[in-house]
């Protein structure tokens, strides 16, 4: 693979993957670049290339993102590695499948696992990647290839990789939950829900930043807005109690780790 490709294709363009293709949009990579392969996608962005199948192709690709369900793919490979040039490279976003279940449908492929978020299509999505038997330069030709959608993360254990599904990929969601949760509480505590929605959105996204870009730990930041027995403190018992918090998110992210394994394995139930 070159320092970026001349042209990559999304087989399968749902809210990820369009997502990441419209970070690379908004990048400037020129939007001839991407051939899309989806029978359903709509509202893609001017000028890629759109085709509802493979059928009427006769030229290979030597990157490939895959963006079908998880189930799908033992029936879509042999139409898959039909555009696949020689030593291509396939990019799955597929959550719960192992990279030995994509070498044994493209065996002569380059296999890279990757799970972004929603936020690729502003540049700031975590990017957990995960590849078998990549050198240095190969991860700075990836590297290179996801600088625009969000910050690189390299995976060591691919067993870690449900994880990072459930907490990169699917976290923005429980996050959005938070919001509309404080909200609610807002105008529970007596604001107009506008009010209450407005404030809850600042705060979040000033709070997020904040993290973000301070030395100091989420821990260490919430210690600073906390004066004892001051209105913080009275609300970090709440939470605190029991530990409900803590349990909460541990047991949400279990149970969104545990659906990306049993997706892979074709329950669909």
């Amino acid at each position: 693979m070159s320092a970026f490709p001349s042209k990559i294709c999304f087989y399968g363009c749902g809210n990820m993957g369009g997502a990441m293709l419209r970070g690379w949009l908004a990048a400037d990579v020129a939007p001839a670049t991407f051939d899309i392969i989806d029978p359903v996608a709509e509202n893609l962005p001017e000028g890629v290339h759109l085709h509802r199948s493979s059928a009427a192709l006769d030229a290979g690709f030597d990157v490939v993102i895959l963006g079908i369900k998880p189930q799908l793919l033992t029936e879509l490979a042999p139409e898959i590695a039909r555009i696949l040039n020689p030593g291509a490279t396939v990019i799955s976003i597929l959550a719960g499948t192992r990279t030995d279940t994509l070498s044994a449908c493209f065996p002569d492929a380059r296999i890279i696992r990757l799970m972004p978020n929603l936020a690729a299509a502003i540049g700031k999505s975590p990017l957990g990647v995960f590849a078998p038997h990549e050198d240095a330069q190969q991860r700075a030709e990836m590297a290179t290839l996801l600088a625009p959608l969000g910050a690189v993360i390299w995976i060591d254990d691919e067993a870690h990789m449900d994880a990072v599904t459930a907490l990169a990929g699917s976290g923005p969601a429980f996050v959005y939950r938070f919001i509309d949760a404080l909200t609610q509480g807002g105008e529970a505590a007596g604001l107009p829900r506008d009010v209450a929605a407005q404030l809850a959105l600042a705060m979040t996204e000033g709070a997020a930043i904040l993290a973000a870009t301070s030395p100091e730990t989420p821990t260490d930041l919430a210690r600073r807005v906390t004066s004892p027995g001051g209105t913080t403190a009275a609300g970090l018992a709440v939470l605190d109690s029991g530990s409900a918090l803590n349990i909460l998110m541990t047991d949400t992210l279990r149970a969104a780790r545990d659906r990306g394994t049993e997706l892979a394995k074709g329950d669909v139930t």
